[in-house]
């Protein structure tokens, strides 16, 4: 899968998940609100009414048949028989008889909760009410519980509600996606014929003005004209193979084992011309046998063109562009090293995004994108180191692979290329 491909997918995947996880906070902080509002609202009224109930029968409750799950105590009367130990609190009781003032607290003792009041009846007799709150302690953990199986029944509604809502909110995207492919596809096989037969022609009328001695100005203007048409070819070469390697894995009849170490020797001896032209010197370093990867040949070549071709843009007359290629255990790796104005490192991510201005100025293209593409289509990364005025340097690691017997040769496109890569204006 390719890197732009995979980055739709993975857009398209992370938006189902947004609003999956969306829909099940949103669950969860509504049975939590819900939960701590009944919570809160049962605890008060629960304990609203024990304490009335508490007061009133340490005011006038009967010793010897208290109300339900209450106990009174008092000087001189006999506690019931079933009584909770540690009852009553004397301590409480030695005060109010001292003060005169009511007492109120909650004593915690065999894993439940007791509200305890003690006070001073009309008839002077101190009296201490006791009520046991282990039934309404029971009361709300059956609601916590309650609540409990209602959140987890909300998450999986959440994650079933995400994923529907996910598909069918993201399922646009996911064909607009498919669509722009498709028309980019479509769109550069039907600009490609047209577009060859204007670069022909050109290449044509340019040579024939220099036969018949038209003047500088419009000889000048048709050569413009051919290199302006090459290059738009080149833009649509782009296109249709970033739509190739867009549309998924290449067959198994267009992968073949590749010498990148004789690939990268005749894409150099390519750019010859170009590098004299401008006296630069480009020396090839690597081992004397063969560097095998698998691979699409036509598109390994492309991205290697593409980083001399970069090279040879950015580097000032009199440079020198190094490319080495190493083995290293499983992976092979391609570096291409300059001696030109190099960038800024916080760039050396965003230049292999499409259609991203470097900081130096450099166009808008599809270059260096192209060349991640390519590379991430073999199983392989690529990455970047500069500064500026010191050059730059771009390295490609492609999994090691091996010649085969039978290999069988990628097919040749149908339609010709359009021109030679030039030299970018920008690192894209």
């Amino acid at each position: 899968m390719t890197s732009s491909a995979f980055t739709d997918r993975a857009a398209v995947r992370r938006a189902r998940l947004r609003i999956g996880v969306l829909t099940g906070v949103i669950i969860t902080l509504l049975v939590t609100v819900v939960g701590g509002v009944a919570d809160t609202v049962m605890t008060r009224a629960q304990s609203d009414q024990v304490w009335r109930e508490l007061r009133y029968g340490a005011a006038r409750g009967d010793l010897s048949s208290p109300p339900v799950c209450t106990w009174l105590f008092a000087r001189g009367s006999t506690p019931l028989a079933n009584a909770p130990a540690g009852f009553p609190v004397n301590t409480d009781m030695d005060r109010v008889r001292r003060t005169h003032e009511a007492v109120e607290r909650t004593v915690r003792r065999d894993g439940t909760q007791y509200l305890v009041r003690t006070q001073v009846r009309g008839d002077g007799r101190v009296v201490q009410a006791v009520f046991d709150m282990r039934f309404q302690l029971a009361d709300r953990r059956h609601l916590w519980f309650a609540l409990g199986v209602a959140e987890v029944v909300g998450l999986l509604a959440a994650a079933a509600t995400g994923v529907v809502l996910g598909r069918l909110a993201v399922s646009p995207l996911a064909e607009a996606l498919t669509r722009q492919r498709r028309f980019v596809t479509d769109a550069s096989h039907e600009l490609r014929t047209p577009v060859t037969q204007v670069y022909t022609r050109a290449q044509l009328l340019s040579r024939q003005a220099v036969a018949q001695g038209m003047p500088a100005p419009h000889r000048e203007g048709l050569t413009r004209l051919v290199g302006s048409v090459g290059r738009l070819g080149e833009v649509l070469d782009d296109l249709l193979l970033s739509a190739s390697l867009a549309a998924g894995p290449a067959r198994p009849s267009e992968h073949r084992a590749v010498d990148l170490m004789a690939l990268t020797r005749s894409v150099v001896a390519q750019e010859a011309d170009r590098a004299r032209d401008g006296r630069l010197t480009v020396a090839v370093d690597g081992p004397p046998h063969p560097l095998f990867v698998d691979g699409v040949e036509s598109a390994l070549r492309r991205a290697v063109g593409e980083l001399l071709a970069n090279a040879i843009g950015h580097t000032p007359a009199g440079g020198r562009i190094e490319v080495t290629l190493t083995r290293a255990g499983g992976t092979v790796t391609l570096a291409v090293a300059d001696t030109g104005n190099g960038f800024d490192p916080a760039e050396s991510e965003r230049l292999f995004e499409r259609f991203h201005r470097g900081g130096g100025g450099g166009r808008y293209g599809l270059g260096l994108a192209l060349l991640r593409e390519v590379v991430t289509h073999h199983g392989g990364t690529v990455a970047a180191t500069g500064r500026p005025g010191h050059g730059a340097r771009f390295v490609i690691r492609l999994p090691l692979g091996g010649p085969r017997a039978a290999a069988v040769p990628p097919p040749r496109s149908r339609v010709p290329r359009i021109g030679t890569r030039r030299a970018k204006a920008g690192r894209t």
